[in-house]
């Protein structure tokens, strides 16, 4: 059987390329095609298969300029050549299910999530692009969904991370998908002692706005509790102006002290909207209660009053009450551990197998 996996572009190891990471663990012969790749920001299980690479990654300054090649990126795909293979999965956050596969091979698509730039979250990200995308974006986004919406008939199995990307699979493809959830490495994080523990909240992740860090800044500025913020991006110099003397901004930490923190904080704030969520649930492996907003991925990370805190509203005012009712005595470190494996590799790679068995692919290795 020959296997080739699509991944939209490989420059670093975040949650999409975990996935992929995990799905080269069951597949360790396939072919990866990406539009550009770098290697040297890989880890060793992706970095032993073969990576073809599209055209995309011919074009000037492609591996930190490729977001700018989106509008060739759906012509990209349709000329990667498949011929052969009997099974295509496409990892898709970016441009990956667009590919031309052969009639008798099998496509299926693991769903990260729609393209947000250019369906829900297209307003936000069209308020805050500069003068010269702000003109030439709406016409490409235009022609982007079209094209998307289109290929989406290409895949004979659509597979979500999350129940709320299935909603959103639903309303933009008009597609059904089963979900199963992405792998989280749960077994590199431990709960501690209670006597170890620490008298702090935590906000961890990427500083993009649509997060809403600004959401947990303002309540512990009206809080006056301590927040560990731990991270980095674009945000960070306007969320380190509103923030008090109680908000500490650690920037990008060790994974050995991410783990510590994980571990000892009283609980992690999340007010943002996830399609998944990988941090909730690192943080429940550790042990640790997370008060999150009730929606998007978090409705099927966190478990109401067993595993952490759903705020009703992404206003500062709901998670000032959040907090303010907050009681480490309410919480089992075990029960929340327990919680978290649910969404462990074998988890994934159960599911993903138990989906390609019915269409008789043998998939776990």
């Amino acid at each position: 059987m020959r296997v080739a996996l699509i991944h939209y572009w490989l420059n670093g190891m975040r949650g999409g390329e975990r996935v992929l990471e995990t799905l080269c663990e069951m597949f360790p012969d396939a072919d990866i095609f990406t539009h550009v790749v770098d290697r040297s920001k890989l880890s060793d299980v992706i970095n032993r298969h073969n990576i073809k690479t599209t055209f995309i990654s011919k074009m000037p300054f492609a591996r930190s300029q490729y977001q700018k090649y989106l509008p060739f990126m759906p012509r990209a795909l349709e000329e990667i050549d498949l011929t052969g293979y009997d099974l295509v999965i496409s990892s898709e956050s970016g441009p990956a299910k667009g590919v031309i596969p052969p009639p008798t091979a099998f496509h299926l698509c693991y769903c990260h999530s729609p393209m947000r730039y250019i369906w829900d979250l297209y307003p936000q990200y069209h308020a805050s692009a500069g003068r010269l995308a702000k003109v030439a974006f709406p016409g490409i986004a235009h022609r982007l969904r079209q094209w998307d919406a289109t290929s989406a008939m290409r895949v004979d199995q659509f597979v979500a991370n999350s129940s709320f990307v299935a909603k959103r699979i639903e309303k933009y493809y008009r597609r059904g998908s089963e979900v199963v959830f992405p792998p989280v490495a749960v077994d590199d994080f431990k709960p501690v002692p209670a006597a170890e523990r620490g008298d702090y909240f935590i906000a961890a992740g990427e500083f993009v706005r649509y997060k809403r860090f600004d959401v947990a800044i303002d309540a512990f500025n009206e809080l006056g509790l301590k927040l560990l913020v731990i991270g980095d991006g674009e945000e960070r110099k306007a969320l380190e102006r509103r923030a008090g003397d109680n908000i500490e901004f650690l920037g990008r930490v060790p994974f050995s002290e991410l783990k510590t923190h994980f571990a000892k904080c009283r609980a992690l704030i999340f007010p943002g909207e996830e399609d998944f969520g990988m941090i909730p649930v690192e943080v429940m492996a550790s042990g640790r209660p997370v008060i999150a907003l009730g929606r998007g991925g978090a409705l099927d990370t966190v478990e109401d009053g067993v595993s952490g805190t759903l705020v009703h509203e992404q206003s500062v005012a709901a998670f000032v009450e959040a907090v303010r009712g907050f009681s480490d005595a309410d919480y089992d470190p075990q029960a929340i551990t327990a919680h978290a494996r649910k969404f462990s590799k074998a988890a994934f790679k159960q599911g993903v197998a138990s989906l390609l068995e019915k269409q008789g692919f043998s998939a776990l290795s």
